[in-house]
């Protein structure tokens, strides 16, 4: 190899180890969480920099519980509503990313020639479809995201979710991420966790829950600034109709994670598609 390719590769390689590093670089460690409650999450400094810069002034609510303070209704209502697979998967549920970039085989393989074709399709076809890989996240990955990086819709970002998806999962039993989620999640105007909102919305701590009570608060999840129990609710309490019937057996598809903007209320029961499944109308 001659002296300017040797150049050349070790430039290559210099980059592609720092890459290797910025994947996987997050501090603290995803261990760090077995034993630790976040003072403060990525999504908490970045909602605080928007106070800082407006009129809001809302104080921080947030009081982070453990599982066994927390109604079991919560969980059961956050993996209907958020992530029936949860407890299935590793961080990535691979299944709902393929319905959301459009391939369309029954299985992949990177040694089938037609497999591998389909998958340049999809992903040359993807960007038209981002709304629906936003969807697509786990609880796993929304954890990623709330703890260590932001909402942007960069490729780069979402590649650095999934590897920071990967190292909860390997770091963290399913409890434990479920519990963290729980605790770090966005409820309302500077509201965090199940605790506070519990307080906040219905005056009890989280471990009194009913039933209705977490499927109203998991429900809130996707909008929580712009629909919540205390404003314009309406939209929230459809969203928890359908948690409720899928948590009573029935075949309902909770609509996947929202896009946090303004929408009109969704007025009335969701329609029957036809298929056996319920669904709601997408923004």
């Amino acid at each position: 190899m001659t002296h300017p390719l040797r150049r050349i590769a070790a430039v290559v390689m210099v980059a592609a180890g720092g890459f290797v590093l910025w994947l996987g670089f997050v501090w603290p460690p995803p261990s760090w969480w077995q034993t630790h409650w976040p003072a403060q999450t990525a999504f908490m400094a970045m909602r605080s920099q928007h106070q800082g810069a407006g009129r809001e002034t809302t104080p921080r609510r947030y009081a982070p519980v453990p599982a066994d303070s927390m109604s079991p209704w919560l969980s059961k209502a956050a993996t209907a509503g958020e992530d029936d697979a949860f407890y299935l998967h590793h961080g990535i549920d691979y299944r709902a990313l393929r319905e959301a970039i459009g391939y369309r085989r029954a299985a992949f393989s990177w040694s089938n020639p037609r497999d591998r074709a389909e998958l340049w399709r999809a992903l040359g076809r993807a960007w038209p479809r981002r709304d629906r890989l936003r969807g697509a996240s786990t609880i796993t990955q929304q954890l990623a995201r709330n703890l260590y990086l932001s909402p942007s819709r960069n490729p780069l970002r979402k590649l650095k979710e999934a590897v920071i998806a990967y190292r909860l999962e390997w770091a963290l039993d399913k409890s434990r991420i479920l519990a963290l989620y729980l605790n770090v999640a966005e409820f309302g105007p500077n509201l965090w966790g199940v605790e506070a909102a519990s307080e906040r919305y219905f005056g009890k701590p989280a471990n009194r829950l009913s039933l209705d009570q977490a499927a109203l608060l998991i429900a809130t999840l996707p909008h929580p600034l712009t629909s919540n129990p205390s404003f314009r609710p309406g939209r929230t309490r459809w969203r928890q109709q359908l948690i409720l019937l899928k948590l009573g057996g029935a075949p309902v598809v909770v609509p996947p994670e929202e896009s946090e903007e303004p929408a009109p209320v969704l007025p009335g029961p969701p329609p029957d598609t036809g298929s056996g499944a319920v669904t709601a109308p997408r923004d």
